[in-house]
């Protein structure tokens, strides 16, 4: 039985995925500093990694460079991700269209779930 660390920084990192839902390590360093000023990335990254090797939270799409984003809910859910910003939300469709992707693909068994690209409403709002 390995010992399991909680520690100020993975409470923290939790209360900050509850609030935003979604976040890179980068932006949770930006976030946690804020309360711990010293913190640094590495122990942020290490928490965080603890945090999913947990299941506590999981793992979301990448952002647009690449970098890994983690998700606070833990429940099976797909994604919108704006193509302008880069802002991700929860959708949950995987159901309704599984089925018609599938007979698309002449019955092949489909699983996973569904990212989805687009363009947020603030993203149309300021392009129009």
């Amino acid at each position: 039985m390995s010992l399991v660390r909680d520690t100020k920084y993975s409470k923290e990192i939790l209360a900050v995925l509850k609030k935003r839902g979604h976040a890179t390590n980068a932006e949770l360093i930006t976030v946690v500093r804020m309360k711990f000023p010293d913190v640094s990335a590495t122990t942020i990254h290490r928490a965080s990694s603890r945090l999913l090797e947990r299941s506590m939270i999981q793992e979301a799409p990448a952002d647009t460079h690449g970098a890994m984003r983690f998700d606070s809910l833990l429940e099976p859910h797909d994604h919108f991700i704006c193509s302008g910003c880069g802002g991700i939300r929860d959708i949950d469709i995987a159901e309704e269209f599984i089925p018609r992707i599938s007979q698309a693909l002449g019955g092949c068994k489909v699983t996973g779930r569904l990212v989805i690209h687009g363009s947020c409403e603030k993203c149309l709002e300021s392009e129009g």
